[in-house]
């Protein structure tokens, strides 16, 4: 954590500055809107954040929250900046949202990316056995399901998973995160905008929304913050799927963030630091030998 103490005033300013004195400090390459899928809608965009040197880096899929319906790629672009600063290659994603597009198309969408991301690897500098995700609050649940969960589970949005790229993480970190659908009540409508319907209606949906549903001893490493005031999603909710992963033998941490609710969590510089160190070692080149 030393390393990164010089920056911790300023972390939460610049996760989300994106003016004229952040881009004068700039040390690394931004591509923005590079198209990463195509759908029927229309092109799937990404912003690239891309450290000086040849590489091979390590490459962190970064995805933002806004409850599957809302939201934008660039709200996390200060995150994704200071990943490159610390010569991760960050990829800021946009995938479609609800209701017009139902689950599993947001989850098809990432795995999409980290499909694009290893199959373009050389272009973009990436080490393809170094990929990463970063997100928050729905963000951060579509990461970590791309953590628990591989071409056997029916989600990965291709007729055949075998003749494309991998989706495999080597590490996760990210906040404010639901984990369970399995436990919501069985008529509530609270997500129907989203996964189709009620939980009695659409039992499966909701099973293969819920990343803890797909714990296993092959998943990667999970690091995951929360605000002990959040009164969206539970605290109950990140501690859940820890005990879950290290139930299966998976390393996975959590930070409570004092005093802080679901909103302004993922301001807390603390908890970005340790996001940023996490994904950092986790994804050096030494740990995937």
């Amino acid at each position: 954590m030393t390393k990164y103490r010089s920056f911790k005033f300023l972390f939460a300013i610049l996760l989300w500055w994106g003016g004229p004195i952040a881009a004068a400090a700039e040390q690394f390459e931004t591509r923005l809107g590079v198209v990463y899928a195509e759908r029927e809608s229309g092109p799937l965009k990404a912003d690239l954040y891309l450290p000086q040197g040849a590489g091979p880096f390590p490459g962190v899929l970064v995805v933002h929250g806004g409850a599957w319906c809302m939201g934008s790629r660039a709200q996390l672009g200060g995150f994704a900046k200071m990943l490159a600063r610390h010569n991760m290659v960050a990829v800021a994603i946009s995938y479609r949202l609800a209701p017009k597009h139902k689950f599993p198309a947001q989850i098809e969408d990432c795995k999409a990316a980290v499909r694009w991301m290893r199959s373009q690897a050389e272009q973009l500098k990436i080490d393809p056995q170094r990929l990463g995700a970063f997100g928050y609050s729905a963000g951060a649940h579509l990461a970590t399901l791309l953590g628990t969960t591989d071409a056997s589970n029916g989600l990965e949005g291709v007729p055949d998973p075998s003749q494309h790229p991998n989706t495999r993480l080597q590490a996760v970190a990210g906040g404010g995160m639901p984990c369970d659908f399995r436990i919501l009540e069985m008529d509530s409508k609270r997500l129907a905008f989203w996964l189709g319907g009620t939980r009695r209606q659409m039992g499966d949906v909701y099973r293969k929304a819920s990343p803890r549903a797909f714990a296993t001893k092959d998943d990667p490493p999970m690091f995951f913050f929360h605000g002990e005031k959040d009164d969206l999603v539970p605290l109950l909710s990140p501690q859940a799927m820890c005990q879950s992963l290290r139930d299966v033998g998976v390393s996975a941490e959590l930070y409570v963030v004092p005093k802080i609710g679901h909103n302004f969590a993922i301001w807390n510089s603390t908890a970005l630091e340790m996001s940023l160190q996490f994904l950092a070692n986790n994804l050096a080149a030494d740990e995937q030998q």
